[in-house]
């Protein structure tokens, strides 16, 4: 649904289906990726750890946390659902589209 609703604001869209596929796909990419949005507690690798490794290879692109686990396991991810760059689970659609222009819009 989060793809669908991104492609139709206008947004090109990649899609992994676990943190290990989202390193690959971003090493192959050589367009810049402007955000990242991942969940944070996923197989393989945490979102954390995604972000991580992908921030350091893609200079300049910005991340969006997301997740409906509590607040006690969101800071154990290393995140503070305080942050500008979190959504918590479940968000509406027009909150998601928001919180992704903000995110590219900000400084």
């Amino acid at each position: 649904m989060t793809k669908l609703v991104l492609q139709r604001s206008g947004y090109s869209v990649l899609e992994a289906t676990n943190g290990l596929e989202a390193v690959a796909i971003a090493e192959e990419r050589r367009e810049p990726i402007h955000l990242l949005i991942t969940d944070l507690v996923m197989p393989h690798l945490t979102g954390r750890e995604v972000a991580e490794r992908l921030t350091a290879i893609k200079r300049g692109m910005r991340v969006l946390f997301m997740s409906g686990y509590t607040e006690d396991t969101i800071v154990l991810q290393g995140v503070e659902s305080a942050t500008a760059n979190f959504l918590h689970k479940p968000f509406n659609l027009v909150a998601m589209t928001t919180k992704v222009r903000e995110i590219l819009d900000g400084p």
